[in-house]
């Protein structure tokens, strides 16, 4: 790579979004994990893991009731999107020897985060899109930990799985040089220019979210390394990966743009563990949608954290 492309990719971009957070924060490496605070008797953990260009706030409103704790990942080298709280080193951080801004190091983090932080024993780990590989990533890495989770995967990248024609045919001709320039073309269009075909019917909240994607890393670096990582990672893993998650669901958008959704169900049928859920979603941001396909905390089983 020229070296003028890496001083493009590496120049630090400003975060735009953020919400007000109640709560902790823990800086992990190149990452973070928060945890909110919550003001009924906990029943139930929830950690969720953001997809490509989202932040924590995918999950805030999704998971709002007073007796769930819930965990919040930030990905290594994208932007911690809190107001007014300052993050901390955790006593249980250990050193990630993988390369920061792969699935692989984003894995490390839930994994120091899952046998960390749960005060419950009913434990759910939920995963949109890329946040979906990290979580069987992290499977992978350290299977025990997942005995008696409930994991949820929505619109997931999975192993096997291809990206939407419609993007691949976007992403081929853009060179490293050209993403600082890609990214501020799209951040100077309006939205409506592309959301509706990518993003599906809008609300208000995916308004709210989806506005700022491309501001949600510490550099173009991070974009790119992103996508390189997931394309490879999707290629070279295998379906077997599903022998580490014992027990969830594949929450399946009814029309998805961003993934290829026939090469994700003819991966996520490769599970003998997991039910599919094939909703009428009309996005890839299935629970932005409609909060109606979250699965219920009824049947979560019990896990070994906890007291």
């Amino acid at each position: 790579m020229k070296a003028s492309h890496i001083r493009k990719l590496i120049t630090p971009i400003d975060s735009a979004y953020s919400e007000m957070f109640s709560g902790r924060v823990y800086r992990v490496g190149e990452g973070a994990v928060s945890v909110r605070n919550h003001s009924g008797e906990t029943e139930q953990t929830v950690i969720g893991v953001h997809g490509f260009l989202e932040n924590h706030c995918y999950f805030t409103q999704t998971y709002d009731a007073p007796t769930t704790e819930l965990i919040l990942l930030t990905c290594s080298n994208y932007h911690i999107p809190v107001n007014g709280v300052t993050p901390e080193k955790p006593a249980w951080e250990v050193p990630i020897k993988h390369l920061a801004g792969t699935i692989e190091y984003d894995a490390c983090i839930l994994n120091q985060a899952l046998a960390s932080l749960p005060s419950t024993r009913n434990v759910r780990i939920h995963g949109h899109s890329r946040g979906g590989a990290v979580i069987i990533e992290a499977a992978r890495q350290r299977p025990e930990l997942y005995y008696g989770t409930d994991v949820v995967l929505e619109a997931p990248a999975l192993p096997q799985g291809r990206i939407h024609p419609l993007v691949t045919t976007l992403l081929e001709p853009v060179s490293h040089g050209m993403w600082p320039w890609l990214v501020r073309l799209i951040n100077s269009a309006p939205s409506s220019a592309y959301g509706q075909a990518f993003f599906g019917k809008m609300n208000p909240r995916k308004k709210q979210l989806l506005g700022k994607l491309f501001y949600a890393t510490r550099d173009h670096m991070t974009i790119v390394r992103n996508i390189e990582n997931l394309f490879d990672w999707m290629a070279r893993t295998d379906t077997t990966a599903y022998h580490n998650v014992p027990q969830g669901t594949f929450l399946i958008p009814g029309m998805d743009r961003i993934l290829d959704r026939k090469s994700m169900l003819a991966s996520a049928r490769m599970s003998t563990n997991m039910r599919i859920v094939e909703t009428r979603a009309p996005s890839h941001f299935v629970t932005l949608d409609s909060k109606e396909w979250v699965p219920g905390f009824e049947s979560l089983p019990a896990s070994s954290f906890g007291n």
